[in-house]
């Protein structure tokens, strides 16, 4: 979620089908119904294979027991039974892990916060950030991306004509 600064409610919904494996990308639905496409880095496509576990089809995060209930067949990986990871249920286990190793507990929505801002400290352009999130007014976006002080002044001194000359 964090490489790929999506909202938190797009990755569980993620199915194998929606995979790029190859070209670390992903087809998600974001909010509003507009398809767009997430991306992200080599941490992540070194670590989706033995999420897959060869699966091609079914949803991509799969609960750790077959489900209890009836669910719609989209819902449920055919060949194991389990079932898709609810959002809830993401943020829950999100909050414990965090909580146990960092002292967080962290939120899902944070990893995209984070992800956001460290792109624009890093100096990604607006139109870049917009793209990244998913965003489609600079407004909604502006809450995200918090620059810190000491990235601006990183930002300055690289851009300072007389640094350059030294």
């Amino acid at each position: 979620m964090y490489e790929s600064a999506a909202r938190a409610q797009e990755v569980p919904a993620l199915d194998v089908a929606d995979l790029d494996v190859r070209n670390r990308r992903a087809k998600v639905r974001r909010k509003g119904g507009a398809v767009d496409v997430i991306v992200w880095r080599a941490a992540t496509a070194r670590l989706l294979p033995r999420l897959l576990d060869g699966r091609r089809v079914g949803p991509v995060f799969l609960t750790d027991r077959r489900a209890r209930v009836q669910l719609p067949p989209g819902d449920l990986d055919p060949v194991s039974g389990k079932a898709r990871v609810s959002y809830r249920r993401a943020a829950e286990l999100f909050e414990t892990i965090t909580a146990q190793l960092t002292g967080g507990p962290w939120t899902l929505h944070q990893l995209r916060h984070s992800a956001l801002t460290h792109a624009a400290e890093d100096g990604a352009n607006t139109f870049t950030l917009l793209a990244y999130s998913g965003h489609t007014s600079v407004a909604s976006l502006a809450r995200y991306a918090r620059v810190s002080p000491e990235a601006l002044a990183r930002r300055q001194e690289g851009r300072d004509p007389a640094a350059r000359r030294r």
